[in-house]
């Protein structure tokens, strides 16, 4: 048989594949109202779920870091003063961690979420257990490692599990997984629309693909958004207070292009910083206790050098924008390397968590930093240009980015955001964290490309 009537027989057997499964999707996608009914479920649910998993947190963080040591802080010998707390805390809630991992398993970080949303497109639930345990011990000990990561993924897997149940098709299945990771996103930022961006964002590399999971995400993050808010009374708005807000003029966009190109530098330090952390940590991945144990005392270390580097930084920021200015440069560039090398340590140590507020975080020593040594460049600008500019850099997702910095900071300068996230996301698009960030994968098309591949055809 040649080549050309294998291709040929190829060719009709895909076809037919092609029309069996179009019809049995058919019969198992949901209709458009349909979606949107299962979206404000999964919004409703996930606005709950992130309800109490911030009651829960908030518990742990007051038990262990208030009561606790006010508790124990008699007992301390002469020795051994009181401050030596903060360290043997990390430390224990790092061997907590190790036991977590090592009895319960290692549940997925973000890369294997965006590598899961791809191919099947659902996330397990079987995961769910093992990231709500770890990531709540991780958090509590002060790890640089938000709630972010475990929301996405619990509510993440209850629309792939709700979309499963249905008994839907790959993609209809996908949308409810996209549904469910923005309402977690949408509770967490506080910013609904910005939050389904962010999760349809991060998959790629490149910009947002899954197109038809927009307006169900949305909605999901509106939800969820609207029930965590009333669940926690927390308010609703911008979070973070600066001091004066300029009024915009041709020249900060100027400069919106600079810091932005500055924030993308110091993102490319953090990445080949973060990769070395991992070679260095490589002897002791087989010992994931051992590991994670001395991962705790890594970060209980710096912190006692630098004690704005714990926790997870979304409070940590607004303490920067409040009394940063009586700190001199060195100092919060200091800070901000320190944090590079405690998000590296939480993150390869086995802690989890999600590393956003960490990126902003570091984005806003450096920028205050750069307006210390150039005067001219407004502190404002100079702080939410490097926030953005610095976490677009790492996960890829500059329109999601400038809205939710504009909704957590209550500013009007989305103008010059997007210009500093869109700079740095151009900068560093060969460049990633995130390996498993990719574009949407046809399986049908690459069939149909390879199969022309085959008789000596140019590809397109």
């Amino acid at each position: 048989m040649t080549t050309e009537t294998k291709l040929e027989t190829v060719t009709t057997e895909t076809k037919q594949q092609e029309k069996q499964q179009s019809s049995q999707e058919e019969i198992r996608t949901l209709q458009y109202f349909e979606t949107i009914l299962c979206a404000t479920v999964i919004g409703i649910v996930g606005g709950l779920v992130a309800s109490v998993y911030y009651f829960v947190l908030e518990g742990f963080l007051h038990g262990v870091w208030d009561v606790l040591p006010e508790f124990l802080e008699p007992y301390f010998p002469s020795w051994l003063p009181s401050w030596n707390y903060l360290w043997i805390a990390t430390t224990m809630g790092g061997l907590f961690v190790g036991l977590s991992l090592y009895w319960m398993g290692q549940p997925g970080e973000m890369a294997l979420v965006v590598d899961k949303v791809h191919d099947p497109g659902r996330i397990e639930m079987s995961q769910t257990p093992p990231m709500i345990i770890s990531s709540l011990i991780s958090i509590t000990s002060g790890g640089s490692a938000g709630p972010e990561a475990p929301l996405v993924q619990i509510n993440g897997s209850f629309g792939s599990w709700l979309g499963d149940r249905l008994k839907l098709s790959t993609a209809s299945v996908r949308v409810l997984t996209f549904c469910g990771m923005s309402a977690a996103l949408g509770a967490f930022f506080g910013a609904p629309i910005g939050g389904a961006l962010f999760a349809l964002e991060i998959p790629h590399r490149r910009s947002l693909e899954y197109y038809e999971a927009l307006v169900p995400a949305i909605l999901s993050g509106i939800f969820s958004f609207a029930v965590f808010k009333v669940n926690t009374g927390l308010t609703i708005g911008g979070i973070y207070h600066f001091q004066t807000q300029p009024q915009l003029a041709p020249v900060h966009l100027v400069e919106g292009v600079v810091l932005g190109a500055m924030g993308a530098v110091a993102a490319i330090m953090f990445i080949y910083l973060f990769r070395f952390t991992k070679q260095l940590l490589e002897p002791l991945e087989e010992h994931i206790v051992l590991m994670a144990t001395l991962g705790g005392l890594a970060i209980g270390l710096i912190a006692l050098v630098f004690p704005q580097t714990l926790f997870f930084s979304e409070t940590q920021i607004e303490t920067v924008i409040e009394t940063g200015p009586q700190l001199s440069a060195m100092m919060l560039f200091g800070i901000a390397i320190a944090k590079m090398f405690a998000i590296s340590f939480t993150l390869h140590c086995g802690f989890r968590g999600g590393f956003i507020f960490p990126l902003f975080f570091i984005g806003t020593n450096l920028g205050l930093g750069l307006s210390m040594v150039f005067p001219f460049i407004h502190p404002t600008i100079a702080m939410l240009c490097l926030m953005a500019a610095v976490n677009v850099a790492v996960t890829k997702t500059p329109i999601s980015t400038s809205i939710i910095l504009t909704v957590l900071s209550d500013t009007t300068m989305i103008s010059v955001i997007a210009i500093a996230s869109f700079v740095s996301f151009f900068l560093t698009s060969n460049i990633g964290l995130l390996k498993t960030q990719r574009s949407r994968i046809l399986p049908i098309a690459q069939l149909r490309r390879f199969q022309t591949m085959a008789v000596g055809e140019k590809s397109p």
